[in-house]
């Protein structure tokens, strides 16, 4: 992409001239006419650089053109801030130039809105432990993209800002500063998430040239020193190379490959060398058409200069986790310089520089999230559309960003970003923040107005948490019906809290409930915490608290405490077990784990050998013997059911 700068007096003309060879004469002349318009209402504004509003309009939509965008994307570039200087404005774009138009500026002051709260004097980025900072950035450009319905939003404003930093050597030393540094920590890796690599590369050069000025400039001039030398060098070898790949009957794209100030700070940083110790200052890339053209190039390379060790990557045989595909080499060349060769097909190169292939998180050293890594590859695979695309009129339905739609990117306050997920409330948002302030939570105002707590949050609001002093959740919270609660996380901090409230008291009714059950089972004694280990509680009091809360049946209990002494169970209960044994025998039944008790049949279903039956404990006239499937025993309330037994018949 041809980098734009408008040098005539008539910066119309130059957009015009730089407008997609595709355009019809009525979309030429919708431009224009957007220009008409723009024009009166941006006279005698400037942007933060001291461009006039209008020359730095046209600057982003030149810049959008040579990236063969639509029409609406132009258009909208041009009047991207006419909402601040036209009151209604709605209607008046939407009719002269179409709904789709009226909805990118919309998106585009939508996502103006934010910006008080990214600029790096509001995110709270310049404290705190790097690794937050980092996760606060990546939170920032996930809400960034996450808030437009339509990703060329996002694109239009990349425009914009590339434009801003051409020029920022006119703000204040301030003002550069905080551009710069929000530029290299949001929108320049949101340049390389959609692929976008010339914007990209463009916005980290001239972001470094103002945060590292003194550094920038040392390479600066190092490459200018040398860039007469450095391109007759490279020249020579382009024309080295096309001749022996001709002689190979290779057929194959020869170029030398621009080596960017950003990139060779950065790999200086990273592999603590010396300008003089990079192997890719001089770079060369060739393209060929079939994957196999790749391998015999590069034995041609090989055979024809010394290869450097260790500095052969095959990510064509392992590609990057990402998919990136190419060969990199590097080799002695002539007069004894490093050279870098990366070799790859046509569709690979193509690939790296607008499809999924690009290595984002292998620049950026991210933590890898799939969902989104997902997300991220589909936006790049729409931004390589083709002409038939764009004609079919498809293509706005596939610049629908709905993939990022189940989570939500709301600002606190200080204007930290919180991720929730789709449909979370101001409940959800407090207790994502404390717990403490979760308890507390009373009420809660989004954007400077009072909403109910289980109002659906939007991305990009502005979320502030009105508490008590001295507070507690409501039950409410936890009822799914009422919709205060989407985060099970927060969820679960609801209902742990209600666990913990009376715990001293359902300690004391479990130890009641407890002592009563070892009295039934003639239990005198029983290590209790392994009772409580068998029924997956760390400790005895847990175990007390969760049977006074009655989460822990009788029956479970009685189990338990069994598994644990059996044989004493048996021995504390001879002689009420004969007398128990006496009657079932005499019934043909046998009940286990119950004595004291007499056995009788059911009149409801009247069970008979061999059918499969259960005893059911009643409370005056011993243990009933039921048919397992009798229709009773299967309405049998869920509190009642501890009383079944089980029971055979005897032999």
């Amino acid at each position: 992409m041809p980098r734009f700068t408008p040098q005539a007096d008539d910066g119309v003309s130059v957009l015009i001239g730089v407008l997609p060879e595709s355009f019809s004469i009525d979309e030429v002349a919708e431009v224009s006419r957007a220009c008409e318009m723009a024009a009166p209402l941006y006279a005698g504004q400037f942007e933060l650089t001291g461009t006039p509003l209008l020359r730095h309009a046209l600057g982003a939509a030149a810049i959008l053109a040579e990236m063969n965008m639509d029409r609406a994307a132009i258009i909208a570039a041009i009047l991207h801030a006419v909402p601040e200087y036209m009151k209604p404005w709605e209607e008046t774009i939407e009719a002269g130039f179409g709904h789709d138009v009226r909805e990118l500026v919309e998106g585009i002051s939508r996502m103006e809105q934010i910006r008080q709260f990214s600029e790096m004097g509001s995110l709270p980025i310049s404290e705190g432990k790097k690794s937050d900072q980092a996760q606060q950035i990546e939170t920032l450009r996930k809400m960034l993209l996450a808030m437009v319905q339509d990703i060329r939003v996002v694109l239009i404003k990349l425009a914009e800002r590339t434009q801003t930093m051409r020029h920022l050597a006119n703000a204040s030393a301030e003002q550069q500063i905080l551009i710069a540094r929000e530029t290299q920590g949001i929108f320049a890796p949101l340049a390389n998430r959609l692929g976008v690599w010339q914007i990209k590369w463009e916005l980290e050069d001239l972001s470094l040239r103002f945060l590292e000025p003194q550094l920038y400039k040392q390479v600066a001039r190092l490459l200018d020193e040398r860039r007469v030398d450095r391109e007759q060098y490279i020249a020579d070898v382009l024309v080295l190379l096309k001749s022996e790949l001709a002689q190979a009957n290779i057929p194959a794209d020869v170029t030398g490959r621009p080596k960017h100030i950003y990139s060779i700070i950065n790999k200086m940083k990273r592999k603590h060398l010396e300008f003089s110790e990079l192997y890719d200052v001089r770079a060369v890339r060739i393209l060929v058409p079939e994957l196999r053209d790749c391998y015999s190039a590069l034995g041609m390379v090989h055979n024809l200069w010394q290869p450097i060790p260790g500095e052969f990557d095959d990510y064509i045989a392992h590609p990057k986790s990402n998919g990136y595909r190419s060969l990199h080499t590097a080799v002695i060349g002539p007069r004894n310089l490093a050279i870098e060769v990366q070799i790859r097909t046509t569709e690979m190169h193509q690939h790296s520089e607008l499809g999924v292939a690009a290595h984002w998180r292998y620049k950026e050293g991210g933590k890898s999230d799939a969902k989104f890594d997902e997300k991220i590859a589909w936006l790049r695979q729409i931004l390589e559309w083709k002409e038939d695309v764009a004609d079919s009129g498809d293509m706005l339905e596939q610049f629908k960003s709905e993939l990022f739609q189940d989570h939500v990117y709301v600002l606190t306050p200080q204007g930290k970003v919180i991720d929730l997920p789709k449909g979370a409330t101001p409940v959800d948002f407090s207790y994502t923040l404390h717990t403490d302030l979760g308890h507390r939570t009373r009420g809660a105002k989004v954007n400077g107005s009072i909403v109910p707590l289980n109002y659906k949050l939007q991305n990009g609001q502005r979320v502030e948490i009105l508490t008590a002093k001295i507070g507690s959740p409501s039950r409410d919270w936890i009822n799914p019906s009422l919709g205060y609660l989407q985060s099970s996380r927060a969820r679960a901090k609801v209902r742990q809290w209600f666990k913990m409230q009376n715990f001293d008291e359902h300690v004391a009714q479990g130890r009641t409930q407890l002592d009563k059950e070892l009295h039934r089972l003639g239990v005198t004694s029983v290590n209790q915490d392994k009772v409580a280990q068998r029924l997956h509680f760390n400790k005895l009091e847990d175990l007390l608290a969760a049977i006074g809360r009655s989460e822990v049946t009788q029956r479970q209990l009685g189990t338990a405490i069994q598994e644990e002494v059996p044989g004493k169970v048996e021995e504390a209960r001879p002689a009420i077990m004969r007398t128990a044994m006496a009657q079932t025998v005499a019934t043909g039944v046998l009940v286990e784990g119950v004595g004291n008790l007499l056995t009788r049949f059911a009149r409801c279903c009247k069970p008979k050998a061999p059918d499969e039956i259960v005893g059911y404990v009643t409370r005056d006239r011993g243990i009933t013997v039921h048919r397992q499937d009798c229709p009773a025993m299967l309405r049998l309330p869920e509190a009642r059911r501890d009383r079944i037994l089980a029971a055979t018949w005897g032999k």
